[in-house]
Formats: structure tokens, C-alpha cells, sequence
């Protein structure tokens, strides 16, 4: 084999090799940053991507939705407790250029700034209006997150806060407060059923004014209820109308025993 031969042959494979070796297949949740020479080219892909070697570098960047923990912290709210939080941050690339270039590690940038803000927000809230409005305090750190991080190309998509630790000292405040607002719902409750009771009497009183027969109905109902109900003695009152009758004396006839009285002059 001739010496010609032999470099055609090294030629081809050294050109195969280039070939392979610059073949990316890019998927569709990627792109591929590309630097020549150490200017930025842009970003390619998804697909089949060809990448010049030994003159153009990459970087891949991943638009996939990704999360970060924010580690537990103690803050300080409002109206001065400590408590702590756990929370999670969901953000996604959207400009893959601006992701590389803006930016050395933007996952890391947005756990820091995810960090500041969480603690700066805290700060400026009372423990209710935390407890309460936690939905609304997630949007809003989310909203002040996503402004710091537009520069970078990445959208920040949600901020959830998993955990918030109350000290015991407060965690029984709170029960007592909890308990001391149910014994008030109860007393409110209970005094609203005396004062609708005590208007339902005056009416019932008011009927058997009018209508006394009622009253004896009434106690007649009420002694049928309480002997199916109860086995025991029952003592009844007699109508004073019964006693004026018995007090009152009978008067005699004079013509019923025979004898007859004389009318005093």
C-alpha cells in the first residue's frame, strides 16, 4: 500500500471521528449554548446540532421546571416571635442565553435571593396575619423573587412554604386563645337560645292568657308525658275554683227534713 493510500485512509477516519464527535442530539426539553472561540454563537437545538471541534464550546441548559429547597430559618416577625420556616422554590429557564451568560449558577442565585426575600417578608408581617394569609405571602414572595431573577432568564414559577415552626411558649398561647374564643361562642350560643326560649314563653304565656283552657289542656299534656316517661308519684293541683266550691257552705232545704222555721219578725 502505497504512502498516499495510507493518508487518504487516516484522513477518513480522522474526518469520522470529527464528524461523530461533533454531532449533538439536543431533546426537546434542552438547548445548547454555543461559544466559538469564546463569542457567544446562541443557542440551538432541539434536534440534531452540529458543533465545530476544538473551536466551539457548549453549555447545556435544562427548561425543565426545577425546584430548591430554602433551608429552615429562624425569623422574626412583626410583633417580634421567632419561628421557623421551610420552604421550596419552583423556577424554570426561559432564555437559555441569558441563563449562561447573566449568571455563573443560576440555581444558586435563586436560592440566595429566595432566601433574602423570604426573611425580608416575614420581617414585615405579624404571626396571624401569617398564619392566615399564607397563600397570599407565597404569591408575594414569588412576585418580589421573579422581578430579581427576570435579568437572569429564569421565571420563578411558585414559592411554597412547607413548614412554620411555633415555639412551645406560643403554640400554648394559642390553644388557650383558641380555647377561651370557643367557651365565648358557646356562651354567645347559649345565651341567644335563652333569649329566643324566653320570647317563645311570653307568646305562649300570651295565648293562655287569652284562652284559660289552655292552661289545663296544658298540665293535662304534661301529666301524660311524664307518667309514660317516668314511673313515679305524681301530686296534682286542685283549680281554686274547686276549693272556693268546697269552702262554700251548702245551703239546706227546709222542706227535705221535715221542719220549718219561722222568719223572725
Amino acid at each position: 500500500m502505497s504512502i498516499a493510500a495510507i493518508v487518504a485512509i487516516a484522513a477518513a477516519v480522522v474526518a469520522i471521528v470529527l464528524l461523530i464527535a461533533s454531532i449533538r442530539i439536543v431533546r426537546e426539553y434542552e438547548r445548547v449554548v454555543v461559544f466559538r472561540l469564546g463569542r457567544l454563537r446562541g443557542a440551538r437545538g432541539p434536534g440534531l446540532v452540529l458543533i465545530i471541534p476544538f473551536m466551539e464550546r457548549t453549555r447545556w441548559v435544562n427548561l425543565q421546571v426545577d425546584t430548591s429547597d430554602i433551608p429552615t430559618q429562624d425569623l422574626i416577625t412583626k410583633d417580634n416571635v421567632t419561628i421557623r420556616v421551610e420552604a421550596a422554590v419552583f423556577f424554570q429557564v426561559t432564555d437559555p442565553v441569558k441563563a449562561v451568560v447573566a449568571i455563573r449558577d443560576y440555581a444558586h442565585g435563586v436560592l440566595r435571593i429566595a432566601q433574602t426575600t423570604l426573611r425580608a417578608t416575614i420581617g414585615r408581617r405579624d404571626l396571624d396575619d401569617l398564619l392566615a394569609n399564607q397563600a397570599e405571602i407565597n404569591t408575594l414572595i414569588q412576585e418580589i423573587i421573579d422581578q430579581s431573577t427576570e435579568p437572569w432568564g429564569v421565571r420563578v414559577v411558585k414559592v411554597e412554604t412547607k413548614d412554620v415552626g411555633l415555639p412551645d411558649t406560643m403554640k400554648r398561647a394559642m390553644a388557650r386563645q383558641a380555647e377561651a374564643e370557643r367557651e365565648r361562642r358557646a356562651k354567645v350560643i347559649a345565651a341567644q337560645g335563652e333569649a329566643e326560649a324566653s320570647r317563645k314563653l311570653a307568646e305562649a304565656a300570651d295565648v293562655i292568657g287569652e284562652a284559660p283552657g289552655a292552661l289545663t289542656l296544658r298540665s293535662l299534656q304534661t301529666l301524660a308525658e311524664v307518667a309514660t316517661e317516668h314511673n313515679s308519684t305524681l301530686v296534682l293541683p286542685i283549680p281554686i275554683d274547686i276549693l272556693e266550691m268546697v269552702r262554700r257552705p251548702v245551703p239546706q232545704d227546709p222542706a227535705a227534713n221535715g221542719r220549718f222555721h219561722r222568719t223572725p219578725d
